[in-house]
């Protein structure tokens, strides 16, 4: 009962930081810099933000091959996500990201030798044919190089889900180097930008704060007692509440093809979390 209840508080923590995830769609588009300068000075305000939270929990900073890797996954993700959202739709950036998933089980079979079930082959198949509906929706709109790149940082992002799972590994200090070479990468291109607005500089903030800090203090708490697969797949959330958010304020539209690779995608990942929860729940 113990296990259950701690696997119920870590999903919530997981759940907690796909939505403060998916305001970063929204908050990219309105900031008038180039992708990798606002990756470098979110990150550089997301380190103060976890600095302050390893010293307020005594957490020791750590670095090793593991944690190191990690933290090119972390890296990446901010990166190309951010490169992502500015070269295609908000939408296709982030339901292209959540191939997650599917990379997360593709790298446990072949790391950590998890045979992957008809279930995770099933989900496999589903999601891969949701993300050809984007190509086809790329060939129409000239978002073809966009969405490789979302593609690209759904990859690095299954790293970020299996920090917790190599031996020696840390999650949060892969974070905090993650977050470090962020902000080193985006520095010379940050020196080129025009200072900024109001909005854009409160955007930026919040970018930093929430988006990217306490959302990852969230997600590495949750990744302690909720399993890979289970956790990339409740980040579901992001890609829902993402592309809304962005319809709502930035009045961006996708595809009518993306919106069909979205909904496959999403009730692809969903339907798989709920079978297979029920399959946990028959076989404990």
């Amino acid at each position: 009962m113990k296990i259950v209840s701690e696997r119920r508080k870590g999903t919530l923590f997981v759940a907690a930081s796909a939505i403060l995830y998916s305001i970063g769609g929204l908050c990219i588009k309105v900031i008038p810099w180039g992708a990798v300068a606002i990756n470098g000075a979110r990150t550089a305000i997301a380190l103060v933000v976890i600095a302050l939270y390893l010293k307020a929990v005594r957490h020791p900073l750590r670095l090793n091959a593991w944690i190191l890797l990690g933290a090119l996954c972390v890296c990446g993700t901010n990166n190309l996500y951010a490169l992502a959202n500015k070269m295609t739709t908000a939408a296709n950036a982030i339901v292209l990201q959540f191939t997650a998933p599917i990379f997360v089980i593709l790298f446990s079979a072949l790391l950590l030798g998890r045979k992957p079930g008809k279930l995770d082959l099933g989900a496999c198949a589903v999601v891969f044919g949701g993300v050809l509906f984007f190509f086809l929706d790329s060939l129409e709109m000239g978002n073809g190089l966009g969405n490789f790149v979302a593609l690209l940082s759904g990859l690095c992002y299954s790293g970020v889900f299996l920090m917790r799972e190599m031996p020696g590994s840390d999650a949060i200090s892969s974070v905090f180097w993650g977050d470090l070479l962020s902000a080193l990468v985006g520095l010379p291109f940050l020196l080129r930008e025009e200072p900024l607005g109001p909005t854009a500089l409160f955007s930026l903030v919040i970018l930093g704060v929430f988006q990217v800090a306490v959302a990852y203090i969230c997600l590495c708490i949750g990744l302690k007692t909720t399993p890979p697969v289970t956790a990339s797949l409740v980040s579901g959330l992001e890609p829902v509440l993402n592309p809304i958010l962005v319809a709502l304020f930035y009045r961006e539209t996708i595809g009518g093809w993306a919106v069909v690779g979205a909904v496959i995608v999403v009730a692809g990942v969903v339907g798989y979390n709920v079978l297979k929860a029920r399959a946990e729940a028959l076989d404990p």
